[in-house]
């Protein structure tokens, strides 16, 4: 089985969304659909680490700001870049000290985002499903919320189980755990990407629209959109 998670300078939450099982037998493809924290970190000396993995495209989820910010992947990789910004509102800060409350507020911020940026999800999940766009990365800034909750749609469409999905997401936490290690800073005490945010969000959004296939049709997303994301997707 291939490595899931490939590491890269200043890079900490890079993996393959490949292997997984789907409820009809099959499993997601290896080597087709990455996620990952903000590539605009990756240096010269990655290149060839990145090269072997054939990406064709990229799609930063993050603000324009952000990307004016803090840069967007170097030319050097030659991919097809592709700004899709997740419109919503900024975060209000929030001082939590316990995991209940963390829980509670991702959760919040998700929903949130779900309704607010639904034009952009509905854009990036229209572009994964094209064949010719793959292999393709998702990336933002952590990796973890807006690009956590399009890998999750992803894989909800593909047949993926919300408890794989779950699983999935909350490999983030261990990847923040490095980062902070790097930059000298304490281990946070609360869980960065607790599973039960992910799991009550993927709950919420099926209580509110039925399923996730009728949530991203609302957006553009259509079933032959999803039938061409399972023909190249999965093996």
């Amino acid at each position: 089985m291939p490595d899931r998670a490939t590491v890269f300078t200043g890079i900490y939450n890079f993996r393959d969304l490949g292997g997984y099982p789907t409820g009809d037998g099959r499993t997601v493809a290896w080597r087709r659909l990455f996620r990952s924290d903000d590539l605009g970190r990756l240096t010269i000396s990655d290149a060839d680490r990145f090269a072997a993995l054939g990406i064709r495209t990229v799609i930063d989820l993050r603000r324009p700001t952000e990307i004016a910010a803090l840069g967007r992947i170097p030319e050097f990789t030659g991919v097809e870049y592709r700004n899709v910004h997740l419109v919503h509102q900024l975060w209000p800060l929030s001082d939590q000290v316990e995991v209940a409350e963390r829980i509670d507020y991702l959760v919040d911020r998700y929903r949130d985002m779900s309704v607010e940026a639904g034009d952009g999800i509905g854009a990036a999940l229209r572009l994964i499903a094209e064949a010719d766009a793959a292999p393709v990365v998702v990336h933002c800034i952590a990796g973890k919320d807006r690009t956590g909750i399009v890998a999750a749609l992803t894989l909800g469409l593909l047949g993926v189980d919300d408890e794989t999905i779950v699983a999935d997401y909350a490999l983030t936490d261990a990847a923040e755990r490095a980062l902070r290690a790097d930059q000298g800073k304490a281990p946070s005490p609360l869980p960065f990407a607790p599973p039960d945010a992910m799991r009550a969000f993927l709950t919420g959004l099926r209580a509110r629209h039925g399923s996730v296939e009728a949530y991203v049709k609302s957006f553009g997303v259509t079933d032959e959109h999803v039938a061409a994301m399972r023909a190249h997707l999965l093996a």
